[in-house]
């Protein structure tokens, strides 16, 4: 059986967690301190040109590589086991139900057998994976089966970048399964625990935003929307007369003329707002809930001034920015202003982090 670079593999040695998206690459580094708490011990982030990744496809491998030696030597990292993440888009994933206590190898020769059904490409062109969530709730004496699949040039284009950057890519795991899994992390620090809370999570990145309703681990909801921070890049563009590689840098700065806020970035936040509002009721539509207890905004667009305060007042939920590093005590390496102001970024590089201690 062929293995997704074990897309669900145990990880107990160090190990940072890398997310590549469209705009940037960030790493996070966790360990534990003396007294047992979670410590963040690193966290870096390297801007990447625009074209470089197109809907997670590196189209400048070279380049992004340079990005990520930078990143490294940006982190101080001297750790070689990396985590990383492909896009769902990328994957193919489906729950089965196979007879409990079978051997690992009856196992594979079963996921094999099954996975036929469900990819619609040769097994020889995939990399393949699974992982035995559990008993079956409706199936007595059998077992859930989540398998994962993707195409093999997609991993290999993960691998061979950590290889570019002297990396050892351990883990291959999802970006959406990645996030959940910070964002877990937080819903336990809710009022009882968040259990039974319907948390809709929104990760707001330049060119997409996702959006994923979460109650007790299960995921009720998801659905992309083509909508985010890169927008806001065409209106500068459209309202100054600069090339987009001067909108972004500008707005990466802070470098932008004085009316930029009034005439641009509130608008802008108004429309990003009434979006995440028309997601919601995308929801409500669709399923028989009618609210959710929870607003949580992560990606790089989430800390645009006084969007959370928009998407409370449009839809009338709490909602808050997420930081992935809540309740951590912070390494000696770890700045803390920037990063209190680029935390929402780092949610998937955060849960990719945390496999190290997946038991």
């Amino acid at each position: 059986m062929i293995s997704l670079g074990s897309l669900f593999r145990r990880q107990s040695a160090p190990l940072v967690g890398i997310d590549i998206s469209s705009s940037s690459l960030k790493l996070v580094e966790l360990d534990y301190d003396g007294a047992g708490n979670l410590l963040l011990k690193r966290c870096a982030l390297e801007p990447l040109e625009r074209g470089w990744i197109t809907d997670g496809n590196i189209d400048k491998f070279d380049e992004v590589a340079d990005a990520l030696k930078r990143l490294v030597k940006k982190s101080g990292t001297r750790t070689k086991n990396v985590a990383l993440a492909l896009p769902p888009s990328a994957v193919i994933t489906k729950k089965i139900i196979l007879p409990a206590g079978l051997s690992d190898m009856e196992l594979e020769v079963q996921v094999e057998s099954e996975a036929n059904q469900y990819i619609p490409f040769s097994l020889d062109e995939v990399s393949l994976d699974f992982c035995v969530i559990g008993p079956s709730a409706n199936s007595a004496g059998d077992v859930e089966v989540l398998i994962a699949a993707s195409r093999k040039e997609k991993v290999q284009d993960r691998q061979g970048l950590a290889e570019a950057a002297g990396l050892n890519p351990v883990i291959l795991d999802i970006e959406s399964y990645a996030s959940r899994l910070a964002t877990s992390r937080l819903i336990e620090r809710l009022p009882n625990k968040g259990a039974g809370a319907l948390v809709a999570l929104f990760e707001l990145g330049s060119l997409t935003t996702s959006m994923q309703v979460i109650r007790d681990d299960e995921v009720l909801y998801d659905r992309d929307q083509a909508f985010g921070g890169s927008q806001l890049t065409q209106l500068i563009v459209r309202q100054y007369g600069f090339s987009m590689d001067e909108a972004e840098t500008k707005k990466r700065n802070g470098e932008l003329p004085e009316d930029y806020e009034n005439t641009v970035l509130r608008p802008f936040v108004e429309s990003m707002a009434q979006e995440i509002g028309r997601a919601l009721q995308f929801f409500f539509t669709s399923t028989p809930h009618n609210k959710v207890d929870y607003v949580m905004l992560a990606g790089g667009s989430a800390p645009l001034p006084g969007l959370a305060e928009a998407v409370m007042a449009h839809s009338s939920f709490s909602c808050s920015l997420v930081n992935p590093f809540e309740g951590m005590e912070l390494g000696g390496d770890v700045r803390l202003k920037k990063m209190v102001r680029e935390a929402p970024a780092y949610l998937t590089s955060c849960g990719l982090a945390m496999r190290r201690f997946l038991q």
